[in-house]
């Protein structure tokens, strides 16, 4: 990955790394809770809402190369069940750990001419760039692991009825008659000759009532 643009110190999932210095060995805890950026999870299916506030856990720590940041991120997602697309919310902690390279070392800690040389190297590496980070696409990518792709409001959940769309859940003893097909067709052979009867008493009837006047 190349340089990361131009970083903003006043946007809360930027860090400063300056406090915790360049020292080998040495370490920084903090807390933060911020407002979730947009789109965070897995876009249609669950996610956690932009605004909604993100507790952060982060472990900082000075290595040769750059620094090593773990961390845990807490929140509550939002979705729709898959199965009977009720709304539910669901209790989320993900777990990373990423390394943000000083610009100026390589993945041995010497200092290199020139950052970005080599492009397959720079391809998954992230930077420190004047001693800040942004964690929103290592953020990003945690979440969505810790995501289910697919959603259910609780694991024994019967979905919804494949023949009418009733929720299961709402009417267990929810069932309808099934039809034998080899009866079906008889029903209906039932039923029409029953409207012939119909036409021949009526044709009958009729002519009972012919004579009568005659």
């Amino acid at each position: 990955m190349a340089l990361n643009a131009r970083l903003d110190h006043r946007n809360p999932l930027v860090f400063d790394t300056h406090e915790l210095g360049r020292r080998p060995g040495a370490l920084q805890r903090l807390t933060r809770t911020v407002d979730a950026p947009s789109d965070l999870g897995l876009k249609g299916v669950i996610g956690v809402p932009e605004g909604a506030p993100v507790e952060l856990e982060l472990r900082l720590e000075s290595v040769m190369e750059g620094v090593l940041v773990t961390g845990t991120a807490r929140a509550v997602a939002e979705g729709e069940c898959v199965r009977c697309l009720e709304p539910l919310e669901q209790q989320l902690e993900a777990d990373f750990q990423e390394m943000f390279s000083y610009p100026d070392a390589d993945d041995r800690g010497r200092v290199i001419a020139e950052p970005g040389d080599d492009a397959e190297d720079d391809e998954d590496m992230l930077f420190l760039e004047d001693g800040l980070f942004d964690l929103e696409p290592v953020l990003r990518d945690a979440v969505v692991l810790a995501l289910p792709m697919q959603p259910v409001c609780r694991e024994d959940c019967p979905g919804l009825c494949a023949e009418c769309g009733a929720r299961l859940a709402d009417d267990p003893d929810h069932h309808h008659d099934a039809v034998d097909i080899r009866w079906a067709a008889l029903q209906g052979l039932a039923g029409t000759m029953k409207d012939g009867e119909k036409d021949e008493m009526s044709g009958a009837e009729a002519g009972v009532d012919e004579k009568q006047e005659k």
